[in-house]
């Protein structure tokens, strides 16, 4: 494994003797008691705003609301389905001996480490074997799934649906039977799709976990990280040699793309379709996955999806969709073909213009389905119920969405403008640039700059501008009446 990983201290006094149990439970303490009271409101059908971290508020919100889990389940299902595979299993080997490592460390302490796929499958389970039995009565075993969905807000599934480290302590598990437990959690996430690949867990019965437990979790999935992010550069090289050899011999429009639909290399005649600028290291191609592109293609990243399952790793397949490159124009083929390695998609080259292969019938549910009853943001220690007539736009940070409103500028609990824009599009929200998403409602005055650029301003008090990207202008144009 790359790195190294520091020691790990579970408990926040050393203790002594075969008894691991601290004294005092995790459901007596005056905080504990406050948020068991926030869960029995909240799982009676109301809402709460207070009184509850955000990230376990957002949590229970989706197990409650879109997920639907039992709050009375006792033990977890059975995973069924395949592991999923990452580079080989280099990965999971990884996590392993991390899980294995770690479980050594904590086992005098009385607590247990779990590893899972990004399903929320456990793989493993190491530490003190007192605990791995009462761990057992709730099905916390290899091939039990602890995803939220099944089995509601807890260290292994929230890690799973957030970035960074995750605490679940007590009553903020969503479901009673788990209140006696304390764990913490962390993804390990794909640098490329930035989708879970993994998770690392860490659990203790009836006693807190230290306050350094979330920074040793930091660390050590900083150190398999950097397995991913090799893989991701050595992919790369392989989708851009790929890339040269075909666009050589291309008449018009080609890009490579890399797993996640972001474009890694595009010939000159795609830099203009696509209105990116002759200086873009696209041309040369992004080794780099930050200076990789996400092309504003609306479907395209369903079809890149739907490519890479139909062409199970067979570089003769190819497909096509027709999708509006250029909003406000007429629709045009796109063929996909994938980039092999090792009998793996590592990439697809897509050629505009050309209508080659099996067609994409998309199997999307419909937006009517997942419409949200509000909107879910996170500001200091407390979760905003939004509706989305208070929001005036939405604004990406790379994964992070922000959301300007008349309570002021809050973050998204959905991360990913892509998300965002899925759940409010019902709602009279367009995107306009790469990087903004609007509500048409609330547009209030349209402004030219000095090169013919488009703003659009939103608060005439404050006089708040969004830019609108040339590829949307028109469309926009049409929509507004202008």
């Amino acid at each position: 494994m790359t790195g190294s990983v520091p020691p790990l201290a579970i408990a926040p006094s050393r203790h002594s003797g075969g008894d691991h149990v601290v004294s005092g439970s995790l459901v007596t303490t005056s905080s504990a008691r406050e948020v068991a009271r926030a869960w029995e409101s909240f799982a009676a059908g109301e809402d709460v705003e207070t009184g509850v971290r955000p990230e376990i508020l957002a949590s229970w919100y989706r197990c409650r609301d879109r997920y639907e889990v039992d709050r009375s389940l006792d033990a977890a299902p059975g995973a069924g389905g395949d592991v999923q595979r990452v580079d080989n299993d280099v990965i999971f080997t990884a996590l392993g001996s991390l899980g294995a490592l770690a479980g050594q460390q904590v086992e005098r302490d009385g607590a247990v480490v779990t590893v899972t796929d990004g399903g929320g499958r456990v793989l493993g389970l190491w530490g003190d074997p007192s605990t791995q039995r009462r761990a057992e009565l709730h099905n916390l075993a290899p091939w039990s799934s602890w995803s939220e969905q099944c089995t509601g807000t807890n260290g292994m599934g929230t890690s799973l649906e957030v970035s960074g480290a995750v605490t679940v302590t007590g009553p903020e598990h969503w479901c009673e039977a788990f209140h006696q437990w304390a764990c913490a959690g962390i993804s390990i996430r794909d640098v490329v799709t930035r989708a879970p690949v993994a998770s690392i867990n860490i659990s203790r019965w009836n006693a807190p976990l230290s306050e350094l437990v979330p920074l040793w979790l930091t660390k050590a999935v900083a150190c398999v990280e950097q397995e991913i992010y090799r893989r991701a550069v050595y992919e790369a090289d392989k989708v851009i040699a790929e890339f040269n050899k075909n666009s050589v011999q291309a008449a018009g429009a080609v890009m490579a793309m890399d797993r996640g639909g972001n474009v890694i290399a595009a010939n000159e005649a795609a830099v203009a379709l696509l209105g990116l600028t002759g200086e873009t290291p696209l041309v040369t191609g992004a080794i780099e996955p930050a200076q990789r592109w996400t092309p504003d293609i609306s479907g395209l990243a369903d079809v890149v999806r739907w490519a890479k399952e139909r062409a199970r790793g067979t570089a003769q397949w190819s497909g096509y969709a027709t999708l509006t490159v250029n909003r406000g124009e007429a629709a045009t083929p796109l063929t996909m073909r994938p980039v092999v390695d090792s009998n793996l998609v590592v990439g697809m080259l897509c050629v505009f213009g050309v209508q080659e292969g099996e067609p994409f019938e998309s199997t999307s549910e419909a937006a009517a389905g997942s419409l949200p009853r509000r909107v879910i943001g996170m500001r200091n220690d407390r979760l905003v119920l939004l509706s989305p007539s208070e929001i005036r736009y939405a604004e990406a940070d790379r994964n992070v969405v922000w959301l300007m409103t008349e309570r002021g500028r809050i973050q998204a609990a959905t991360r990913g403008l892509e998300n965002v824009e899925r759940s409010l599009t019902p709602y009279g929200f367009r995107r306009v640039h790469r990087r903004f998403l609007v509500n048409l409602r609330r547009v209030a005055e349209l402004e030219r700059g000095i090169k013919g650029e488009l703003f659009l301003i939103m608060d005439s008090r404050s006089h708040e501008f969004v830019p609108v990207s040339r590829r949307h202008a028109p469309e926009l144009r049409r929509m507004l009446g202008v």
